[in-house]
């Protein structure tokens, strides 16, 4: 009888004290991978990690804080321009939650560069920089936690909003004072000022209806070719592919685009509005035929040409596009 009321009691010790034990030493490796991240962004605001910190603080249980990491190569050997900047903008956001009001221990930002984490690369079978990751504060991530870099590019508004999507966290953006634009703005106004003082008795050039057909059109291309969606967007301005090292300048979907890519429809636009204004001058000017010959030809040749390279970068942009001209 006394033996197994022993038992008993014993077992009851073990039960009630086991489990107690075991949540206590969870609690307490938690409140330190807390505190040693709290002490890592009070010194940077985006956390540098190796395989070390990234297996302990990010994989490994237990965890109660998301943290968004980027991916990136940042030495000169790698000859990465669009990882440096990304980088910044990932600063910038990094940045706007340090120091925002609304800071907490909820969500933490972090890097781990290729030379520095390679293992972490090799972990997760990634092979292109830059790339930005959510580890939840719970299970796995998911492939909405992979953000979307072609599509959205690498601006803080626009990784703020994914961020806000997977963490619930709202992070308002500030970004330093830039007064490039003011003092350019200034600079031009104080030109044009300038030159109108000094042809003050002459502003005959205010009524050149050919510099001001030349003002628009130049506005025009420049809107049309996609300025303002890079400006919104910050898409980089060609995308290297790591493993075969080939550039592209033409994004692949009909939802993205590269910098470079605009410059290249910019350029292909003016060409053929510059072949349709020379077909018009041939056929309406009053100059010597041979001339207007001359110009009717090359007029064609851009039209026919540029319009032909215009509907290539169509074809490959949306996919099944039946249509082409001179070019397959």
């Amino acid at each position: 009888m006394f033996r197994k009321l022993f038992i008993c009691v014993f077992a009851l010790v073990f039960f009630y004290y086991g489990p107690t034990d075991a949540q206590k030493k969870k609690e307490t490796l938690l409140s330190e991978k807390v505190t040693q991240m709290m002490e890592w962004t009070s010194k940077r605001s985006v956390i540098r990690m190796n395989g070390d910190k990234f297996r302990r603080f990010v994989k490994a249980p237990p965890r109660n804080y998301s943290v968004v990491i980027m991916f990136t190569a940042l030495q000169p050997q790698r000859q990465c321009g669009v990882c440096r900047q990304a980088d910044e903008e990932f600063q910038v956001l990094a940045n706007s939650w340090r120091y925002s009001s609304a800071f907490t221990n909820k969500v933490f930002f972090a890097s781990v560069d290729f030379d520095e984490g390679s293992d972490v690369f090799q972990m997760l079978n990634m092979n292109s920089a830059p790339t930005f990751l959510h580890f939840p504060s719970k299970g796995k991530p998911r492939r909405s936690d992979t953000y979307e870099l072609q599509v959205r590019g690498f601006a803080a508004e626009q990784l703020a909003r994914w961020v806000a999507d997977r963490t619930d966290v709202q992070i308002r953006v500030i970004r330093p004072p830039n007064y490039a634009g003011p003092l350019l703005l200034g600079f031009l106004l104080a030109v044009i000022g300038g030159l109108a003082y000094l042809r003050r008795n002459n502003l005959e050039f205010l009524f050149n209806k050919n510099c001001w057909a030349f003002s628009a059109l130049c506005f025009v291309l420049i809107m049309t070719s996609g300025q303002m969606w890079n400006h919104i967007r910050g898409p980089p301005y060609a995308h290297k592919n790591p493993s075969t090292g080939q550039v592209s300048y033409i994004h692949g979907s009909s939802q993205a685009q590269f910098v470079a890519e605009t410059h290249i429809v910019l350029l292909f636009n003016a060409a053929v509005t510059m072949g349709i204004v020379l077909l018009c001058e041939a056929a309406t000017s009053d100059i010597d035929i041979g001339k207007r010959k001359i110009m009717c030809v090359a007029g064609m040749v851009l039209v026919m040409l540029f319009f032909s390279w215009l509907l290539s970068i169509f074809r490959a942009k949306y996919h099944g596009y039946p249509y082409s001209f001179l070019i397959n």
